[in-house]
């Protein structure tokens, strides 16, 4: 047995299970060519909810963001969470735009893409997949974990295979709701180990308290990596402690071999940012607390603290046991997708639409209409015709692969934000958010040429947040 790698997650899920995406670029910097020295297998630093929160809240360039930590990341892998065809949007991009994103993610400074369908639809994978090929980076293809009637160890081993005849490098066990029991997990790695040839990483969230257990299993079971948190941004939704994890693993055949010493200067940077963010309110202590029924409803760690966000913004936080409980029956209805970005907001906002207007489905997001047609892939059950028609009408569901049917988008793109164009990745930035980044884009402007750069901001954050 090799020694277990570690890749660290507070510069991207971290944050975003516990604090909804809003650490800054300028709270990274100061410690990045520290944790660059503790010998880490991969820093989990872009992509998944921080292109969005960059552009919405934080008034940032994401690409700039990725450039300035690569800049002071010169000798640790950068990992990113990369969405198949979604790309990290909420819809299925075409191919073009796909193939372009991935490009200039790893032209930025992107070593590894963490690759994954909602569905495990393996035909959203596909492009992003040969992308990352041609452009030399390695791709960690993800498993999208869940447990329902029709998903198994013997499917999830299946899929691996799949991906690994794809192309994939790696495989990731991504299991974002903190549903992988320990000896599930030990069960789930041994049968993956025997069916491909690739390493194994471990992604799990210690929402249901049981992520430390399941890491230690899976390492037992012959693990190659698995992600962690530094501790002050650790547990809740977020990851086991990296320090924790290290201190197990000592002097075992596992060892990690990373120097405590090293990493209690990171965790003593993160900790006054804790508090910091404990006072703000942005720290809300429901997504610290360990919750068991989320074995029951099956919430990732992110989706919970947006749920929290929802329901206040609504003024009906005291809803939110009751939203819980729809999640899982607005679930089997959707034909038992995985909950992970996009099908966790398209279904978490159903089952709050279904609460607060107190009358199931009588309000119907147009995200949740497109996920019944088909419109982000092969849902893991055949939806019921009845449900369909009750929420698509007589519209035609869609069969094949869903970005078939998409025709190609840059071009266009371009012709639309010609002039607010400072850098080739903008029509990216567009791409994704449409009106979020445009208006960045004028915020950006006003700051660059003097206009009133605190006026601009005052306005963004009003259109924005």
């Amino acid at each position: 047995m090799s020694k277990v790698k570690i890749t660290e997650t507070v510069l991207r899920d971290s944050h975003q299970s516990l604090i909804a995406t809003r650490m800054t670029t300028d709270e990274m910097l100061p410690i990045l060519s520290e944790m660059d020295k503790v010998g880490y297998h991969s820093l989990e630093a872009w992509g998944g909810a921080t292109f969005d929160s960059c552009l919405r809240f934080l008034n940032e360039d994401p690409w700039e963001r990725l450039r300035k930590i690569r800049s002071e990341v010169k000798n640790t892998k950068l990992q990113m969470l990369f969405r198949g065809q979604n790309i990290l949007g909420y819809r299925h991009y075409a191919d073009d735009v796909v193939s372009y994103f991935v490009q200039k993610s790893i032209a930025n400074g992107v070593d590894i893409l963490r690759i994954f369908d909602a569905l495990n639809d393996a035909r959203n994978l596909r492009c992003a997949i040969e992308a990352t090929k041609r452009e030399g980076g390695h791709v960690q293809a993800a498993i999208s974990y869940t447990i329902s009637p029709v998903h198994s160890n013997e499917a999830f081993a299946n899929y691996a295979k799949e991906l690994e005849s794809m192309g994939a490098d790696s495989i990731c066990i991504k299991d974002m709701s903190g549903l992988l029991t320990p000896y599930a997990a030990y069960d789930l790695v041994r049968m993956l180990k025997d069916t491909v040839k690739i390493p194994i990483q471990l992604h799990t969230h210690y929402t249901t308290g049981l992520a430390s257990m399941t890491v230690l299993k899976a390492v037992e079971a012959g693990v190659d990596v698995v992600d962690t948190a530094i501790s002050p941004m650790a547990m809740g939704t977020s990851q086991p402690p990296t320090e924790a994890i290290v201190a197990t693993l000592a002097g075992t055949e596992y060892d990690t071999g990373l120097n405590m010493e090293a990493l209690n200067n990171v965790a003593a940077y993160f900790t006054p940012l804790r508090e910091k963010y404990m006072e703000s309110g942005l720290l809300d202590p429901k997504v610290l607390k360990v919750d068991v029924k989320g074995l029951t409803y099956q919430v990732p760690g992110g989706m919970l603290s947006n749920l929290v966000s929802q329901l206040k913004q609504q003024g009906k936080s005291d809803k939110f046991d009751e939203v819980l409980a729809e999640v899982p029956r607005v679930r089997k209805d959707a034909g038992y997708a995985p909950l992970v970005t996009p099908t966790s907001q398209i279904v978490g906002t159903q089952a709050v639409l279904n609460v607060i207007t107190g009358e199931r489905y009588k309000m119907v997001s147009k995200e949740f209409k497109g996920l019944v047609r088909g419109e982000y892939g092969k849902t893991p059950v055949e939806i019921s015709p009845e449900f369909r028609r009750q929420i698509i009408g007589d519209e035609e569901p869609i069969l094949g692969r869903p970005a078939d049917a998409l025709a190609p988008e840059l071009d266009k793109l371009r012709g639309e934000i010609a002039q607010y164009m400072e850098q080739e990745e903008d029509v990216l930035s567009y791409a994704l958010f449409g009106p979020v980044a445009t208006k960045f884009f004028e915020y950006r402007k006003a700051k660059k040429y003097g206009v009133d750069a605190e006026h601009a901001d005052a306005e963004n954050k009003v259109h924005t947040v």
